[in-house]
C-alpha cells in the first residue's frame, strides 16, 4: 500500500503566492469595570506561517481563569482550514462567554474559526468571505482522487461549521454561496444567521494591513480593493474657494493615530519582506508617533540585512527587540561568528526565492604557515 501523501488545506488561489512568514497576534487579559476580560487579536494568516491553533490555544489555555469573557478580534484573510476548525472548535468550547468581533475581514479559513464563538459581532463595514476549500499537490492518479475525496470531506467540515452557528440556514443556499466565494456584507451575514449583532464601523483600510493579499481571490470586491489603494492621509485636503488667502506652507502633516501608525509598519514590512517584524516593531516603538516607526523601520531594514549576510537570519528578531542599530549589529555578530571557532562567509546578496545555494566556508587563517612563507619570501628577497 502507498503512504499516505501529506498535504494541507489553503485558501483559495489563482496562483501560489509567497507565504508571509508572520503575523499581528496578541492576546491579553485586562481589568475592565472590576471584571477581567481576555482579548485575543487574530490580525493575520491563519496556519504554520502565521497564527498557529496551537499557539492560540496553548496561549489562552495560560491566561483562561475558566469564568472570564473571551473577546477575539478578527481580521484575517484566511489560511490554514484544520487551524481554522480547530480555533472553531477552542472557541466554541468556552461557551456562552466567548464573543468574536469581525473588525474588517474575516475569510476562509477566518471565517469558519469565527462561527465558532458563542456570540459574533461584526462592525457595520467588515465583510465576512466563504468559499470552497483549496489546495495543491503532486502525484499519481490514486494521489489525485484521494485528494479530491478528503477536500470534499473538508467541504462537509466547512459547512458543518456555518451550520453550527446557524442551524436554519438553507443548506442548498449555503453550499450555492460556498461555491461561488461570497463576500457577505454585515447585514447579509446577519440575515443568514451567521452574526448576531451589528456593531460600530471601524476604518477598515487601517485594519487591513495586508490588504495586497485580497487579490488572490476571484471575486473580491472592487470596492474593498479600491479602499486599499487609497493613500493614507490624516484629514482630507480642503479644497480652496475663490477669494480665500494662499495658505501657509506647512510640513507634511505627522501620523499620530496608533492604528495608522500599525498599518504603516504592516505595510512596510510586507513590502520589505520583513514581515516577522511587525509585532517586534510595534513593540519597541510603541507606536509613539511616525518619526520614531519610520527610524525604526530603518534600523530594522539594516539589521536584517546584516544577519542575513552573516547567515544568522535568526537574530534579527532579538535585535529589533532590542532596539539595536546597525553598528551594534555588526559588533555582536562579528563575536558570534568568530567566537565561534568555526569557518564563516559573510555574503553581503539577499537570498534569492528558491533554496539558497550552499556557500563554501572560508578556513581561518593558519598563523604558522603565514610566517613560514613570509620568512622563505624574506630569504628569497635578500
Amino acid at each position: 500500500m502507498k503512504p499516505l501523501m501529506p498535504f494541507r488545506i489553503f485558501n483559495k488561489a489563482e496562483v501560489v503566492t509567497p507565504v508571509q512568514d508572520q503575523q499581528w497576534y496578541r492576546i491579553k487579559a485586562e481589568t475592565r469595570a472590576e471584571q477581567t476580560v481576555i482579548e485575543i487579536y487574530i490580525y493575520g494568516e491563519i496556519g504554520g506561517w502565521g497564527i498557529t491553533a496551537n499557539n492560540f490555544i496553548q496561549d489562552l489555555k495560560a491566561l483562561d481563569d475558566g469564568v472570564s469573557p473571551v473577546v477575539v478580534a478578527f481580521n484575517t484573510i484566511g489560511g490554514d482550514l484544520f487551524d481554522g476548525l480547530a480555533i472553531h472548535n477552542a472557541l466554541n468550547r468556552l461557551g456562552e462567554r466567548c464573543t468574536a468581533r469581525i473588525d474588517a475581514l474575516a475569510a476562509s479559513a477566518g471565517s469558519v474559526a469565527a462561527c465558532g464563538a458563542h456570540r459574533v459581532v461584526m462592525a457595520s463595514n467588515a465583510m465576512l468571505m466563504i468559499h470552497n476549500p483549496w489546495t495543491w499537490t503532486s502525484g499519481d492518479a490514486e494521489d489525485l482522487r484521494r485528494v479530491a475525496d478528503v477536500l470534499d470531506q473538508t467541504l462537509e467540515a466547512i459547512i458543518a461549521a456555518y451550520k453550527a452557528k446557524s442551524p436554519d440556514i438553507d443548506d442548498a443556499e449555503l453550499r450555492r454561496m460556498v461555491n461561488d466565494e461570497t463576500w457577505l456584507t454585515a447585514q447579509e451575514a446577519l440575515a443568514l444567521g451567521l452574526t448576531d449583532e451589528i456593531g460600530n464601523g471601524v476604518e477598515v483600510k487601517a485594519c487591513l494591513g495586508q490588504g495586497a493579499v485580497m487579490k488572490r481571490y476571484r471575486q473580491t470586491p472592487k470596492a474593498l480593493l479600491d479602499l486599499l489603494d487609497e493613500p493614507t492621509t490624516n484629514d482630507p485636503d480642503p479644497t480652496p474657494k475663490p477669494g480665500d488667502p494662499a495658505p501657509d506652507p506647512v510640513p507634511d502633516p505627522v501620523v499620530s493615530d496608533a492604528s495608522k501608525l500599525a498599518l504603516l509598519i504592516t505595510q512596510a514590512c510586507e513590502k520589505a519582506g520583513i514581515s516577522s517584524l511587525i509585532e517586534p516593531l510595534i513593540a519597541s516603538t510603541k507606536l509613539e508617533d511616525e518619526a520614531t516607526v519610520l527610524a525604526a523601520l530603518t534600523r530594522a531594514k539594516a539589521v536584517r540585512d546584516l544577519c542575513v549576510a552573516a547567515r544568522l537570519p535568526e537574530l534579527t528578531v532579538e535585535f529589533v527587540k532590542a532596539g539595536l542599530d546597525a553598528t551594534a549589529v555588526r559588533a555582536r555578530l562579528f563575536d558570534k561568528l568568530v567566537g565561534s571557532g568555526k569557518g564563516f562567509e559573510i555574503n553581503n546578496s539577499l537570498p534569492p526565492a528558491d533554496d539558497d545555494p550552499e556557500h563554501i566556508k572560508a578556513k581561518l587563517p593558519n598563523p604558522t604557515n603565514i610566517w613560514s612563507a613570509r620568512r622563505q619570501a624574506t630569504r628569497k628577497g635578500a
